[in-house]
């Protein structure tokens, strides 16, 4: 990773056909330098000071900003107008905003899917794809990880994810939480939120990070993560079931340089699912990372995703 740094711009954008969503956006690195946005996870994980460390400060103009309803932007868990079709329509108010004709887009898990979407929507404002963790958000993938799949590797958490739910409702789980995390009593959805967010934290990685589990512990990053990843999931995100993987969007894309890394023992976004996307658009460059999971911080996905940030910056694009 590059050295920490500060940004030098920062601030709020009103989302796209939006009164009450204020978006927090930050620019880093050099001002004169090829601009990449960073799109992060969840949705609703929210961005983080390390993620501006995938970057060559010297090379990159450096964008990150806070989804709908995420980390800094407000109202924080809002779900009113949070959609994908509304994020991808900020991304372009915000690239509008900062002047930029074409940039680079770089994101890992939710922020995969998204970059997809973004890309196959404006094709013509991409100049290359860095994606970690694919996710295309087919129901295969959500059953996977919220139902039946990575609960036979980490039985210990997958109990304490059903804790809340009684038995009769345990054959849908994301309905299940989705009426806990709605729910009027503060005490059930805190309750839903921080047990949903703690299953992701503690399959994210290859070995536990009891940091990672510890964030799942935090009000505001729970309620946020939990209620705005469980309303796009229970909504199928908004999109037909396999609509990225589809061949006529992807032949809006196929032209555009595209790294791929993806942790082998991923069980929150499994493997399988890169290997779809290589297999529907061979171009792509896939590494599969031997020794990793699913978190970006990872050491051997880190040190891929600062590689392929390098490789695109290099090319001129």
């Amino acid at each position: 990773m590059y050295p920490s740094i500060k940004p030098y711009e920062s601030g709020f954008f009103q989302g796209a056909n939006s009164k009450i969503h204020q978006l927090y956006y930050e620019v880093s690195g050099n001002k004169q330098g090829d601009p990449v946005v960073f799109l992060h996870g969840g949705p609703g994980g929210g961005t983080d000071p390390k993620d501006r460390e995938f970057f060559n400060p010297e090379k990159y103009k450096i964008v990150l900003f806070d989804q709908r309803g995420a980390g800094k932007s407000t109202p924080s868990a809002a779900l009113e107008n949070n959609t994908t079709w509304d994020l991808v329509k900020d991304i372009e108010v915000l690239r509008q905003k900062l002047n930029v004709t074409k940039w680079h887009v770089f994101g890992g898990s939710w922020g995969s899917t998204l970059s997809l979407v973004y890309a196959q929507t404006h094709p013509d404002r991409v100049k290359s794809l860095v994606l970690r963790g694919i996710f295309t958000l087919r129901q295969s993938e959500l059953r996977f990880f919220y139902q039946d799949g990575a609960s036979h590797l980490f039985p210990e958490h997958w109990e304490e994810y059903l804790a809340p739910i009684p038995e009769a409702e345990r054959h849908d789980m994301m309905k299940a939480y989705h009426s806990r995390l709605n729910s009027s009593d503060p005490n059930v959805s805190m309750a839903a939120a921080k047990a949903w967010a703690k299953w992701e934290m503690a399959t994210s990685r290859l070995i536990v990070s009891k940091d990672a589990v510890a964030q799942a512990e935090k009000d505001d990053f729970a309620t946020a993560f939990a209620r705005i990843e469980n309303h796009y999931f229970v909504n199928e995100g908004f999109m037909r079931d396999g609509q990225l993987l589809e061949k006529q969007e992807l032949d809006k894309i196929r032209h555009i340089p595209t790294i791929v890394v993806q942790g082998r023992y991923d069980v929150v976004c499994p493997a399988t699912t890169a290997w779809s996307l290589k297999r529907a658009w061979p171009e792509i460059t896939l590494h599969i990372i031997p020794d990793a999971g699913h978190s970006s911080r990872e050491p051997g996905i880190e040190k891929k995703l600062v590689e392929a940030a390098d490789i695109m910056a290099s090319k001129g694009l």
